[in-house]
């Protein structure tokens, strides 16, 4: 913002400051130029948390970050609760074999991709185990059980042992072909909707017996070729303007009188190749997968086996429904993410997209067991209104493991959503209420979350009891539309995502600071909430925290007599050479919270006869203990053309009680400071 003079309404304060304006060599408070241990001072006015997300499209493999300290890869470290102990069934048909059997790029979908290793069908049950669950090469280290020692802090582990291969005895797409997504496109000389579920676990305990089969807790079937779930964009709307154009190879065997499109599950039509395969999917103790199938996807089914429900909506549903929770939920579309985003989820093996999904939910650890409830500050609503106080915690990222006192985020139960009733089929962003609590967590880009979009924090809305459909609701920061290209069509056109689609939270954290892009706080007034992103922290091993609070708007219970803040002067402290003429200085001021209780100040800035002189607050939030001291930050800097000397002010409130206030003053020398 650009200052200009002020009224004369503040020459009292001007007579105050008479001396440290006209004479630069007395060493008085408000002129004192300092160093500062701890404060940024290359440019004053850089934003101190700037939100800038990442289009899944255009992550890679340099965007992996390691958790410090940890090795959850670790085959030889088990899980300190237990190791899911899981079969891994794999299984071919007379029509289709395993793709990774085959040349690259030999099938009609483009696989194997180049470079695959050359493997036999004698050695696919291994090579799945070791891809899937055994640190090497080809899966850049990574397993399923170190996503699970990560998501738990090391509580729960993956032992895998491979089965198979089996031939089933139907054809593939008699499997893949369900009533459900693809009612009436089986060949009118076959029988569809066939149970693979019910074909693969009948071979397999016919082979091992059932004593040794009951003595696994759960089964993944793993079936040759693509999924569905991966391919029916890609190799429908994506590959072919319509489904007119679709081509034979992409039709049914025999090319007779059945059309090359069939029925899918989000949208009317894809190719029939696609159509045709199976969609993973988890029922009683096994689920189903395929060779397209990352590890994010055997995550997330392996959480449904645990009894957490699907989070997500029809992204290509006629009226839209916008994502629930997107990226930042394996329950939800973090089972998509990895390098080069959702549309590179068809490959195979799966190496990008859909490789390396992220961490749960902490509404979802918490259920799973994943977290000590010793790291969650259980609030209610009704407490933070009786106590009358602000609650001010610090939050570190949900993928390192919390130490001794540390919090991984607050939960806050409500007896009842307040929120008024809307109509989500109206309303895309209607979340349709009925949630009883609110969720606050921080979210870094590192390990498993590394594929996310953005690092910040996550405020969202959840209901406790699990039920089918939505039970969490992340708060969007930037609800507009994000206006990102899906794909580009076989005409050269370019389709943009959908208001549904899961992408459209890439921007939905939250960011301390000013001018991040984001928000810095968030107000329910229905369910008379405040919530406060106060400030980012990144340690020297660089794990990420957020200070953050949360009050009532019931101020009914505010002890305003244990409520106080005192403001003094600000000094000048610069980094470099810098200067008002340069690239500014910065005014740190003393603040005292002279209070009984900690708060939360508001700090506002002004300037008093300051022509061509500009000031920024990086951070509009600051808190302070009771009886504690710290120091916030006005940036100044001054115009070739600027007056001698800029005056400015900063007063903080208390949101607590804006009764309370301080204000402090800060004289800044063009030449001299």
């Amino acid at each position: 913002m650009e200052c200009v003079s002020s009224s004369v309404r503040r020459w009292g304060v001007l007579a105050t400051l008479a001396s440290a304006l006209l004479i630069p060599s007395v060493n008085t408070a408000p002129t004192t130029r300092i160093q500062s241990e701890n404060h940024d001072l290359g440019d004053p006015f850089a934003v101190i948390d700037p939100q800038t997300w990442v289009n899944p499209d255009d992550m890679t493999w340099d965007d992996w970050k390691p958790a410090p300290n940890t090795n959850w890869a670790d085959p030889a470290r088990k899980g300190s609760n237990r190791n899911f102990n899981i079969a891994l069934v794999t299984v071919d048909y007379p029509d289709k074999p395993f793709t990774i059997t085959l040349p690259e790029e030999s099938t009609i979908f483009g696989n194997p991709q180049k470079g695959s290793p050359k493997v036999t069908r004698e050695e696919v049950p291994k090579f799945y185990h070791d891809f899937l669950n055994k640190p090497n090469e080809l899966n850049r280290g990574h397993t399923m059980h170190e996503y699970w020692m990560t998501d738990s802090q090391g509580r729960f582990g993956v032992d895998l042992t491979a089965f198979g291969a089996y031939e089933l005895p139907a054809l593939s797409y008699q499997y893949g072909l369900d009533n459900d997504m693809n009612g009436g496109e089986c060949p009118s000389d076959k029988e569809c909707n066939l149970s693979i579920r019910e074909a693969a676990l009948g071979a397999w305990r016919a082979d091992i017996g059932d004593e040794k089969a009951d003595s696994f807790e759960l089964v993944f079937i793993l079936s040759a070729g693509q999924d569905e779930s991966s391919s029916w964009q890609e190799f429908g709307e994506m590959k072919f303007s319509s489904r007119e154009d679709i081509s034979d190879e992409f039709g049914p065997p025999g090319n007779g009188s059945e059309s090359n499109w069939a029925k899918t599950r989000y949208v009317p039509w894809t190719s029939w190749a696609s159509a045709s395969t199976i969609w993973p999917n988890a029922l009683g103790n096994s689920s189903t997968q395929s060779e397209s199938s990352g590890m994010a996807t055997f995550a997330h089914e392996l959480s449904h086996l645990l009894n957490i429900p699907d989070n997500y909506n029809n992204p290509y549903g006629e009226p839209p429904r916008r994502s629930y929770t997107g990226p930042w939920s394996m329950l939800s579309r973090g089972s998509f993410n990895g390098p080069g985003g959702p549309h590179t989820r068809w490959q195979i093996p799966p190496r990008n997209g859909g490789s390396m999904g992220c961490l749960h939910t902490l509404r979802d650890k918490n259920k799973l067991g994943l977290v000590d409830d010793e790291s969650i500050l259980k609030l209610t609503r009704n407490e933070l209104a009786e106590s009358g106080e602000i609650v001010v915690a610090k939050l570190i990222a949900r993928s390192v493991v919390p130490g001794d006192g540390e919090l991984m985020g607050i939960q806050i139960s409500m007896d009842e959503d307040l929120s008024p009733a809307c109509n989500s089929s109206t309303d895309a962003l209607c979340d349709g209420g009925g949630f009883d609590a609110y969720s606050v967590e921080v979210i870094d880009r590192m390990g498993p979350d590394s594929f996310t979009p953005d690092s910040g924090v996550m405020l969202s809305k959840t209901k406790t009891e699990l039920s089918q459909g939505l039970y969490q609701w992340t708060i969007d920061a930037n609800p507009q539309d994000i206006k990102m290209v899906d794909f580009t069509r076989p005409d050269g056109s370019e389709a943009m995502i959908t208001i549904g689609d899961y992408r459209q939270l890439s921007d939905a954290l939250f960011h301390a600071g000013t001018r991040s892009g984001s928000e810095f706080e968030y107000v329910d007034k229905a369910n008379k909430l405040h919530f406060y992103i106060i400030d980012k922290h990144r340690s020297s091993d660089g794990v990420l925290s957020y200070t953050t609070a949360v009050r009532s708007l019931d101020q009914g219970n505010v002890n305003r007599e244990k409520l106080g803040v005192s403001m003094g002067f600000g000094r000048i402290i610069s980094g470099g050479n810098n200067t008002p003429t340069r690239k500014g200085v910065t005014c740190s001021f003393p603040l005292h919270n002279t209070g009984k209780k900690a708060d939360v100040y508001r700090l506002e800035a002004s300037s008093i006869l300051a022509s061509g002189w500009r000031f920024e607050l990086p951070n509009a939030l600051i808190t302070a203990e009771a009886g504690g001291r710290v120091s916030p930050k006005l940036a100044v800097a001054a115009n070739d053309h600027a007056a001698w000397i800029g005056t400015f002010q900063l007063k903080a409130t208390s949101e607590s009680d804006p009764k309370v206030s301080s204000t402090g003053y800060c004289v800044v020398n063009r030449f001299f400071n």
